[in-house]
């Protein structure tokens, strides 16, 4: 079977060529092959269904070789191609805002290299507590579109492996242990140095579960704003008091930390100190009542800014490890994390993220983060594109005329575009009979 020649718009094909830049000169064309198969695969979304979907039938060996020797070895240098390029082509401000989650894929089989058993953050209908798989320490650029909202662009991830499942690893391999809280210090000052490059700041949005002190020290220290949830029991304490002016410094160290503990159960009880604040939350302005207040905090190693927002039966705690913050900027930043859930959605069920079930643990960290990849690409193949392109709701009338594209629409107008272009580019400048034309629309938009 031969190649296809289809290769999509000629903006596309640069910025292919500008991640295989990245990549050995003898395999660098093969990458181009494998996201062309990756985006018209269909049903069982497996390494075999992108080489057919791509043409490919002999030498097929040298592809999985591909993802596993030269994608998966390689992830950091191709992720950082990756955000150079978005950074270059969407426009943004002076802060940049990244997201921090990790999200499992499930596997099946024996002698997976890195498989173990973990927590299973979806239990489903049969209530599975735990799931044999991966996991995956993922950061995505959170930026604000124009029209549709706050979306996610995934970047990079990295594969959590549990100090128990070490052994199922080649020792030639030299893997090191690291806890999430690790990788993801290390996946924030990756993108550290990319950001300052571009003259811009960072500031990372992650859950509640990396507000500990490995994750906040490393990053404060680096020059990082963290923005996270605050536990309900966290150990808060005032300001320590300052020295009035002509008054003798007391003996010793000044104090770091408060005197007196805060208990956030009665700070949110107390009627006093409440406002209203207009929010921009999950795409639509809301007026949220909240209290802010500083504090230290000993994970954090210093002062915090807390902000309390009061909901229907309950309050809810946020801090940032910057003290000039707002009560809205906090606000506002820890809402814009819900993009990377939906990146976690979109790679498993538009693009079949985990439906890989390969073996070995660099073709496993290849074909997950060329997921994270194509994703991203399409949304950046949409970013400047009009509603109107991408998505025809006249064959859905029960479907809201008014919600945004979804990423699955985004990708079938590329889809539709690219076999657009080759049917023109077959012709030439032939004049093509009207009902051809129509013909091969209909025929697009049933192969999409």
């Amino acid at each position: 079977m031969a190649k296809p020649k289809c290769q999509g718009p000629e903006e596309w094909r640069e910025w292919i060529e500008w991640l295989a830049a990245g990549l050995h000169g003898r395999n660098r064309w093969r990458l181009a092959v494998i996201i062309f198969g990756m985006l018209f695969a269909n049903g069982r979304r497996c390494v075999t269904a992108w080489l057919r979907a791509a043409g490919v039938s002999h030498g097929f060996q040298g592809y999985y070789y591909f993802i596993g020797l030269s994608v998966g070895r390689n992830i950091k240098t191709i992720a950082g191609r990756l955000f150079a390029l978005l950074l270059n082509k969407i426009s943004s401000g002076d802060i940049v805002l990244l997201a921090i989650d990790d999200s499992p894929t499930k596997r099946y089989g024996p002698k997976i290299e890195g498989a173990g058993i973990h927590h299973n953050p979806t239990p489903g209908p049969a209530d599975a507590k735990y799931l044999y798989g991966h996991v995956w320490t993922t950061i995505a650029w959170v930026v604000r579109h124009p029209s549709w909202g706050t979306i996610g662009l995934p970047l990079l991830a990295l594969l959590y492996v549990r100090r128990k499942n070490l052994v199922t690893i080649p020792p030639h391999y030299n893997w090191t242990f690291h806890t999430k809280l690790q990788q993801g210090v290390e996946l924030a000052l990756w993108a550290k140095n990319i950001v300052e490059k571009a003259g811009k700041k960072l500031r990372i949005v992650a859950d509640g579960a990396y507000a500990k002190r490995p994750f906040l020290r490393s990053l404060i220290e680096s020059g990082v704003t963290v923005v996270t949830r605050l536990r309900r029991d966290a150990a808060l304490r005032d300001l320590p008091p300052v020295s009035k002016k002509g008054q003798a410094r007391p003996r010793g160290r000044p104090r770091k930390y408060g005197k007196n503990k805060i208990d956030l159960a009665k700070r949110a009880a107390h009627r006093q100190g409440w406002e209203e604040i207009e929010c921009e939350i999950y795409g639509e302005t809301v007026l949220k009542t909240c209290k802010t207040f500083l504090a230290t905090y000993q994970p954090a190693g210093g002062v915090i800014r807390v902000a309390i927002a009061k909901e229907p039966g309950r309050h809810d705690s946020f801090f940032s490890t910057d003290p000039n913050m707002t009560a809205r900027e906090i606000l506002e930043t820890f809402s814009d994390r819900a993009p990377i859930e939906q990146d976690f959605h979109d790679v498993k069920e538009v693009w079949g993220a985990g439906q890989q079930q390969l073996r070995n643990i660099w073709a496993n960290i290849g074909a997950w983060n060329l997921n994270l990849w194509l994703h991203s690409l399409v949304e950046l193949a949409a970013w400047h594109q009009r509603k109107q392109n991408i998505c025809d709701r006249t064959a859905s009338p029960w479907d809201d005329p008014k919600r945004r594209p979804s990423h699955a629409d985004r990708r079938k107008a590329l889809q539709h575009k690219m076999i657009e272009l080759e049917f023109s580019d077959t012709h030439g400048k032939c004049s093509i009979p009207r009902k051809i034309r129509r013909l091969t629309k209909w025929l697009a938009t049933l192969a999409t």
